[in-house]
């Protein structure tokens, strides 16, 4: 990513993806821009770490939300349609921003599983368990969204190449998603 040119670095309000991206930043000589609308889901009553002891104890509304792809089946969390919607127009916002320029947008598994998710028509959580660092891509041109990479992580050394899909749950921190990208051609 420090080689290629970038318009903007985007984070969220929350605390890893600054550290995530202060390295790059610090490269680039550039000041991040924090979106409000791309932060991980708001898992109500289980925020904080809760979420991840009730899905190793097997809560029941853990497996509902697993098996239903519906982030609303945790206790005053955020259903999978405001989660969804919420990206959707904090993607839409960036693109629009950032008409045929690349971004680097640093956001949470969760994000990153709804943002391909949105882009593919497939389930909420198919794209789940991107690893820490990995970058994925999108094209956004308009209304349009299109996948051009998902959890490559060949840029961290020893690791392989990724390219995973996963129904992994838990989500990961701080990966990366790139948008949009001047290649307009992918989507006609």
């Amino acid at each position: 990513m420090k080689t290629r040119h970038l318009a903007c670095i985007y984070v969220t309000k929350l605390q890893r993806t600054h550290q995530t991206a202060a390295p790059l930043l610090g490269h680039l000589g550039m000041q991040s821009v924090e979106d409000p609308d791309l932060h991980e889901v708001h898992l109500g009553d289980w925020d904080g770490g809760l979420y991840r002891i009730k899905a190793a104890q097997g809560d029941p509304a853990f497996d509902r939300m697993r098996e239903t792809g519906e982030w609303g089946e945790i206790p005053g969390a955020e259903t999978t349609a405001q989660f969804h919607g919420r990206i959707k127009r904090g993607l839409a916002r960036v693109a629009a921003a950032h008409a045929d320029e690349r971004v680097a947008v640093f956001v949470h598994g969760g994000v990153i599983a709804a943002a391909m998710s949105i882009a593919t028509g497939c389930g909420p959580f198919t794209f789940g368990g991107a690893a820490n660092g990995s970058i994925s891509q999108l094209v956004i041109t308009g209304d349009q969204m299109a996948v051009r990479g998902f959890n490559d992580i060949s840029h961290l050394e020893g690791l392989g190449s990724g390219f995973k899909v996963s129904a992994r749950l838990c989500p990961r921190l701080s990966d990366l998603i790139c948008i949009p990208m001047p290649y307009r051609h992918l989507l006609k």
